[in-house]
């Protein structure tokens, strides 16, 4: 099956791009609506989604007016309910008042999406339910970075697991330097974008919170728990995020850079 186009290709999936935005960041409150070199974080991110030849439409999932009221100026803005507990039940709300075949996930917080992660995450939805992407960890300081999150994967790139430890445990190398283990095996680093298709991600928030979820505080975990297989997109594409007002001045360096 083709993947979308808004060119409403017989028989090709219409895949819409659906960016979650809360307002109420612990670490870095207002943080969609924060300037990096003149414009809202929100808007950079849909900017970077709109250049994807894969996105029928990009939509934003807020559950505050004023962000609600930046993003209609360069895209459809979708208020949502305050209270989920996840960026994916936030995404699903929206997701079912939309004619669509399946979803990508964008993160609201990385300015710096490559299109092409997009449309390797949403082409990846032709042959499977749900899809996600990972880069090959190469940072010593991501090893043992519980914030990095980590994936296994069997020999069609369908995700065994993920987690927050390093995995898998190199029992031959386990006395070598961080360096040299991460030399001896292709380690990867989840990058936190997903693709579903429309009835897979409705059915997978129906779902209790699953006990590994619970344990990795990782929402994907409820799809391997419940028997959806995560197709993983190898990308080299490592995410830069926005998860504290130190880190846009990072950004506009990065910015100022690529121009």
């Amino acid at each position: 099956m083709q993947f979308a186009a808004a060119t409403g290709k017989k028989g090709a999936m219409k895949v819409i791009g659906i960016i979650p935005a809360r307002y109420g960041s612990t670490r870095f409150p207002g943080k969609p609506l924060a300037l990096i070199a003149g414009k809202p974080l929100i808007r950079h991110v849909v900017e970077r989604c709109q250049q994807a030849k894969s996105l029928a439409e990009v939509i934003v999932a807020t559950d505050d007016t004023r962000i609600w009221e930046v993003a209609q100026g360069f895209c459809r803005a979708e208020m949502t309910a305050p209270d989920h507990p996840s960026g994916s039940d936030r995404i699903a709300e929206v997701a079912a008042r939309c004619a669509c075949d399946a979803v990508v996930n964008i993160q609201g917080d990385e300015p710096l999406m490559d299109p092409a992660v997009i449309d390797a995450v949403a082409g990846a939805l032709g042959h499977t339910e749900m899809s996600t992407a990972a880069t090959p960890m190469a940072s010593p300081q991501e090893y043992d970075n519980p914030n990095v999150v980590k994936v296994v994967v069997n020999a069609a790139s369908r995700a065994l697991y993920f987690s927050r430890r390093t995995i898998p445990y190199l029992r031959d190398a386990a006395s070598g330097s961080v360096s040299e283990q991460l030399a001896a095996f292709p380690f990867l680093k989840h990058l936190g974008i997903y693709g579903y298709r429309r009835e897979t991600l409705l059915r997978l928030v129906k779902y209790p919170v699953s006990p590994l979820e619970r344990a990795e505080k990782l929402e994907q975990l409820r799809a391997l728990e419940n028997g959806i297989p995560i197709a993983v997109v190898r990308v080299e594409y490592d995410s830069v995020g926005v998860d504290v007002p130190a880190d846009v001045k990072r950004v506009e360096r990065l910015l100022a850079g690529s121009r």
